[in-house]
């Protein structure tokens, strides 16, 4: 069954009155898009600070509806709500009906990540090989499926480490992709980090259909702090270069002497200036890049 999609362009301050009237009279969804993608700058990136969650300046939001829907009435709740939108600025088109998660799984295949790690979707079943550590991946809302290139550098760079026992910080888990990974490939504990809640649901349910939940915990920024007693062995943090900068003494006392770093998340150029950044704390820094995105690792320098 088609539905009906409505897409207006408004400026960020206006948003939040507009998706509220328009879930009231009874839209499905709502999504937001950068109204300046694709005009100029391709690798433009919205990057927020530390426990924000900002906004473009110009955005557009889609409603889906169904099909019946009274269209003039929707135009009257937005020619009220925010009289200065032209009706130009408001489109509707009918959308075909998919199942969504169907089209999304038939194109995500498994896919290897170093001598070990493998990312499957849970509707293709692994073969039973012991030398397989399998991540069962649906990343629902958030970030982090294994194919951007700043996912698949920090997963092959956890194969790479041996992990039995050690405990292990993911800062930024999106659908919790890593943290599962660090679980399977045997940490002892792994504190998995967000400041966007729809993160931490898809990450808490993703752990428990990877059978790891319990040695996963979740939580927002500023949780597991507190001292020489409370740090890790072990710290990713797949992010952008803004936060990583901001974040870098958080990291520094957070990770236990000689503990292991890695950074991803970052474009070429921007890898430069976290190096002086990091090298304030830690030693052998080194940069890996693929496809215009880099991961710098490193060792905590002892106190």
């Amino acid at each position: 069954m088609p539905h009906l999609e409505l897409s207006v362009t408004l400026r960020a301050d206006q948003q939040a009155a507009v998706e509220a009237a328009l879930e009231e009279v009874g839209a499905l969804a709502v999504t937001l898009l950068d109204a300046d993608a694709g005009t100029g700058d391709e690798n433009a990136i919205l990057e927020p600070g530390v426990g924000e969650t900002p906004l473009w300046p110009s955005l557009v939001l889609n409603a889906l509806f169904e099909t019946d829907v009274d269209r003039s009435g929707l135009v009257h709740v937005l020619a009220d709500l925010v009289p200065q939108l032209a009706p130009d600025q408001l489109v509707f088109r009918e959308v075909a009906d998919a199942d969504w998660t169907r089209a999304w799984m038939d194109q995500f295949q498994p896919m290897r990540f170093g001598e070990r790690l493998w990312i499957y979707p849970w509707n293709i079943e692994p073969p039973d090989d012991p030398a397989r550590v399998v991540v069962r991946l649906d990343p629902g809302l958030a970030f982090g499926t294994g194919t951007h290139p700043t996912t698949a550098l920090c997963l092959e760079w956890l194969d790479g480490l041996d992990l039995r026992g050690r405990r292990v910080l993911d800062y930024g888990c999106g659908s919790g992709i890593l943290a599962i990974a660090a679980a399977l490939l045997d940490a002892e504990r792994v504190l998995a980090i967000d400041n966007d809640p729809q993160a931490l649901v898809a990450s808490a349910d993703n752990a428990r259909r990877n059978g790891v939940a319990e040695r996963i915990d979740l939580a927002g920024p500023g949780a597991g702090a507190g001292g020489e007693g409370n740090r890790f062995e072990v710290l990713v943090a797949n992010i952008l270069a803004g936060p990583l900068q901001e974040l870098a003494p958080v990291f520094a006392e957070r990770i236990a002497d000689d503990g292991l770093l890695a950074l991803s998340g970052i474009l070429v150029g921007q890898h430069e200036d976290l190096l002086a950044r990091y090298a304030v704390w830690f030693d052998d820094l080194a940069v890996n890049i693929r496809d215009g995105w880099v991961r710098i690792d490193g060792r905590r320098r002892r106190r």
